[in-house]
């Protein structure tokens, strides 16, 4: 099967350019867990390559082979190794069980089910080894953010632009991304802060923190949300 990612792999790096402010944020939960680490959604190599960096071994999973391809080719040009698989998220080709499975970047808002998001949550929660750490972060949408830019193109980067097509009944976003390089559109699905504790909470996690942005200050009703949820360790 075809990724939407895989129209706009080379596009990807530019039109991400600016998301900078997570890495530091994973970076820090991989030296902490001390690998190796799993990342769910690997894309391009955005979070995986400066963790590698650091001498972590990363395995990185995605559902697009264009991404992968891309992915490799940034860290060689880093001179790092990976350990790239190509798979579903909820499925992950991953057998050992690591300390830390990381799905940065909302990715997990390409699952349009409770039945899908329960399926990734689960194969993080099998992942891990007792005591192992997810983490993952995800955002809903506020009434500003959705006005500002509903059915309208907004230049993202230069040259690399965005249209959303908000269903606020449905809790749905088309996102349709055009550049140079290629175009795409891809559909998300966001839930309340609640309903993400609700699915942990399913799957065997205990919630060891719930942030409202990268540099962990604690939730307080915003668009973001980032997790740390842990599996038991017994």
């Amino acid at each position: 099967m075809s990724s939407p990612y895989d129209t706009i792999a080379e596009l990807y790096d530019p039109w991400s350019a600016s998301v900078v402010e997570d890495v530091a944020f994973y970076l820090e939960e991989a030296r902490r867990s001390g690998g190796p680490v799993v990342e769910l959604g690997v894309g391009t190599g955005r979070i995986a390559v400066p963790i590698a960096a650091e001498g972590i071994r990363v395995i990185g999973v995605d559902s697009s082979r264009r991404m992968l391809d891309v992915c490799a080719r940034r860290a060689a040009l880093a001179g790092v190794e990976l350990d790239l698989r190509f798979g579903d998220l909820r499925d992950p080709p991953i057998a050992e069980r690591v300390p830390l499975v990381i799905c940065p970047f909302r990715s997990l808002l390409h699952m349009q089910t409770d039945e899908d998001r329960r399926g990734v949550l689960a194969a993080a929660h099998d992942l891990l080894v007792p005591g192992g750490l997810f983490v993952f972060d995800v955002f809903a949408p506020d009434a500003q953010d959705i006005e500002q830019t509903q059915d309208r193109w907004v230049e993202r980067e230069p040259g690399i632009f965005e249209h959303a097509v908000w269903d606020e009944q449905a809790r749905t976003l088309t996102l349709t991304v055009r550049g140079e390089e290629g175009e795409t559109t891809m559909a998300l699905a966001w839930l309340s802060p609640d309903e993400w504790r609700t699915l942990l909470d399913e799957v065997g996690f205990a919630i060891e923190a719930c942030y409202g942005w990268f540099d962990r200050t604690p939730y307080q009703g915003r668009e973001d949300t980032v997790w740390l949820a842990r599996r038991a360790r017994s």
